[in-house]
């Protein structure tokens, strides 16, 4: 078999972003590999999110838009990145999601898309099916992609580590030329061979990093791969203290982290602690319910804290003009055969690790420093979100940066440089090779996810922060030096990706004293 692929872009995700570069770059001409680490190439965190994605209302303008980004960031977003999404976004979620893959959002009797409202949203703007929106567009675009002729999805497929010129090449000249980045070690993990991909232009686009956390909404294949991969290449990351929790996961022994939409809110569902008491009035006035995610997450925090409280409640029983079970089938269906019926009883929900806003450092085209590396979607950081996100905007993120990513690397009109490839070694496995034992590196993915809830959560402080850093920088050097002896399985690679970028996000903690959006530390701390 031969170990080594060539394509003109090497995509690392399948995400709406990932999706969205591949397609666009495949229908220039340009022959697209994706990888992605699970058999099913429609499982990631784009599937996973039932509120829906930015579009643009009647009553809605760029400025009012440019203004609700710009204020649940608090204000440290990149302006030319909010300017350059408030303006362009809806157009290109039209033009791309809806009219080119044929996205189905949910109409109305009229057949005008339906409009929701979420969390620190000004007006309704926000197109959705239903409350599987994720869903929906994940399929469109996984029909959409392995429908088309120049591109190639690579299922159990895990990325390594980068290639570049500096680092891999024997040709000892190479060392002394800019660094690029022309490819990746990749894992099939079917097989356990390890392949040599050569690629013009490498995309990042694995997704998030909620799997570092003991209590996430994402899947388990958020491992922070992408920014533990580009920052082994030298790419820089930025803005990694901002970490979003989610207010309102379901608490239950039989659910695993199961997301209750923001937009059930948007609909007038109100928090109410174990007191039965509506509590949100108390932290913001004049948002109430609907402030920004992580107003509504310490507050959260702080109710359970003072009652010693496992969970607050939900209570959508108020909402009369509108059928739950038709509007949430999914969030209904789910709770219902939990026992809980949501048009009748309170939904008890608990915080969790959500959306990275930070990420690796890139331009309003996805380009890192790195020449022939991109990043897009979560993995990337243009600065859009600032200190926090607007809820439903990162999955318009996806698409317009995929879309930008995609001509720029068009444009660039990257080749392959044979006389370079050749001089990169296939793949070099360890000399001694340990036995894969599940249960230490089980039990080493629990530490990590237990330092970074208890120390690197929603409520942080000085001493928690370092304690965060010792523990970490320990357990990184203890797997660093296991994953150059061990077997090389995915569940290895991640442990690594894990530790590396758990390490990443308590050092920017550590050197950033000011509390702001999502990265809290209380002042007395």
């Amino acid at each position: 078999m031969d170990s080594r692929r060539f394509s003109d872009v090497l995509i690392i995700g399948a995400g709406i972003a990932g999706f969205t570069t591949a397609i666009e770059a495949a229908e220039k001409g340009l022959t697209v590999h994706i990888l992605t680490k699970s058999d099913d190439p429609r499982i990631s965190n784009t599937r996973y999110a039932q509120g829906g994605i930015v579009g643009s209302g009647p009553d809605d303008n760029p400025e009012l838009f440019y203004d609700d980004i710009m204020r649940a960031g608090c204000y440290i977003n990149n302006r030319e990145a909010v300017q350059f999404i408030s303006r362009k976004g809806p157009e290109f979620v039209s033009r791309f999601l809806v009219r080119k893959i044929g996205v189905e959002f949910s109409r109305d009797e009229k057949g005008k898309h339906e409009l929701t409202r979420e969390a620190a949203h000004s007006v309704r703007r926000i197109l959705h099916s239903r409350d599987k929106t994720g869903v929906a567009i994940t399929e469109a675009l996984f029909n959409c992609a392995r429908e088309h002729k120049n591109i190639e999805i690579f299922r159990s497929s895990v990325a390594l580590d980068l290639i570049t010129n500096c680092h891999h090449s024997l040709e000892s000249q190479q060392r002394y030329k800019k660094k690029k980045v022309i490819g990746a070690y990749v894992l099939d993990c079917h097989s356990g061979n390890v392949l040599t991909c050569f690629a013009g232009a490498v995309v990042i686009a694995c997704g998030g990093i909620g799997h570092l956390y003991q209590h996430t909404s994402n899947p388990s294949i958020a491992t922070g791969d992408g920014v533990s991969m580009a920052y082994r290449s030298g790419a820089e990351i930025i803005n990694a203290e901002y970490i979003q929790f989610h207010p309102t996961t379901l608490y239950h022994r039989d659910s695993d982290n199961f997301l209750i939409s923001e937009s059930l809110r948007g609909e007038g569902a109100i928090l109410v602690n174990n007191k039965y008491e509506p509590f949100m009035k108390r932290y913001n006035k004049e948002l109430k319910d609907l402030a920004p995610r992580d107003e509504v997450s310490r507050a959260i925090y702080n109710e359970m804290e003072q009652s010693g409280a496992d969970c607050v409640y939900l209570d959508a029983r108020n909402i009369q003009n509108l059928n739950l079970k038709e509007r949430f089938p999914h969030i209904f269906h789910t709770c219902f055969n939990l026992g809980i019926d949501i048009r009748t009883d309170l939904i008890p929900v608990v915080p969790a690790a959500h959306y990275f806003c930070g990420g690796i450092k890139v331009d309003l085209q996805g380009q890192t420093e790195v020449e022939g590396l991109y990043a897009v979607g979560e993995s990337a950081c243009t600065g859009l979100h600032g200190a926090n996100r607007l809820a439903s905007v990162s999955l318009m993120e996806g698409v317009v940066f995929g879309i930008k990513a995609a001509e720029k690397i068009n444009d660039s009109n990257y080749k392959i440089d044979e006389s370079l490839t050749d001089t990169i070694p296939d793949w070099v496995f360890p000399r001694i090779e340990e036995n894969f034992d599940s249960i230490l590196i089980g039990s080493d993915m629990i530490t990590i996810q237990t330092i970074m809830w208890n120390y690197v959560g929603i409520k942080r402080s000085g001493k928690r922060l370092q304690r965060a850093l010792a523990d970490l920088n320990y357990l990184r050097h203890r797997i660093e030096r296991f994953y150059q002896m061990s077997y090389i399985t995915r569940e290895v690679v991640e442990l690594r990706n894990a530790v590396e970028t758990a390490a990443i996000i308590a050092r920017a903690a550590l050197a950033n004293r000011k509390s702001l959006g999502c990265h809290y530390i209380p002042e007395k701390e």
